[in-house]
């Protein structure tokens, strides 16, 4: 057909060739609930709507852009999201950007397109952190293998942040003295040696470490290292 054509022409290869022979075994599976948004940098708008039409047909929210700039300008969605950025880009290359990205602490992952890419180019990317590095013209089950580890990405480090943010709130909970009492619980001293280190005696430091475990929540001593490792308080954690 002819849009078929048109499409392997502008950089992506027929978008229904692997649906009839296994369409359910590569539809990306994400919660109603919270729909993943792919965004799209690449100055041609044609391959910007191709993929926004790819993306719909997986149940992907989509934005395209057609300079980098005007990402930087755009809010990220609450959701799991990824990024798809073109190398060749007007203005600022898709490397650089990717830099840019990482200096402006804007976390997201990157899954890189291009229709004359390197191999030191593509080892580039990689090395700074890209998902995935893919030639024009885009195998449709590639691309949406690529963004299926994109978002899978995502939703980790969105919920690792979540965790440590909630393990925070936690840990502000605690009085001066329950900070100082959970700083030598950590770092393996023994409840007679905690009430010697704060002079202090052993009942109290019994007390403040029962307290200290219930507002943490934590229910052992191993479950606590692991908290404050996460929240990295201690250096010798």
């Amino acid at each position: 057909m002819q849009w078929q054509n048109e499409l392997r022409t502008r950089g992506i290869d027929n978008p229904d060739s692997a649906e009839k022979s296994g369409n359910s075994s590569r539809e990306l599976r994400m919660e109603s609930a919270s729909i993943p948004t792919v965004f799209v940098i690449d100055d041609d708008a044609d391959i910007r709507a191709s993929i926004g039409g790819l993306l719909k047909s997986a149940g992907l929210r989509s934005q395209g852009f057609e300079r980098a700039e005007q990402f930087l300008q755009t809010k990220l969605s609450d959701s799991p999201s990824c990024l798809i950025l073109d190398v060749n880009l007007p203005g600022i290359n898709g490397l650089e950007f990717q830099q840019q990205l990482t200096k402006a602490g804007r976390q997201i992952p990157i899954i890189f397109v291009t229709g004359h890419g390197d191999i030191p180019m593509s080892v580039k990317a990689m090395k700074s952190g890209a998902v995935e590095f893919l030639t024009k013209p885009l195998k449709r089950n590639m691309l949406l293998d690529a963004i299926q580890q994109a978002l899978a990405r995502d939703s980790i480090r969105r919920q690792e942040q979540a965790d440590i943010a909630l393990l925070k709130e936690r840990y502000d909970t605690l009085s001066r003295r329950q900070h100082q009492v959970m700083a030598l619980v950590v770092s393996g001293q023994l409840n007679k040696q905690i009430a010697s280190e704060l002079g202090t005696t052993l009942v109290t430091v019994k007390l403040h470490r029962a307290q200290m475990m219930r507002k943490m929540q934590a229910r052992s001593l191993a479950e606590l290292v692991r908290m404050a490792e996460k929240l990295r308080l201690f250096a010798s954690t």
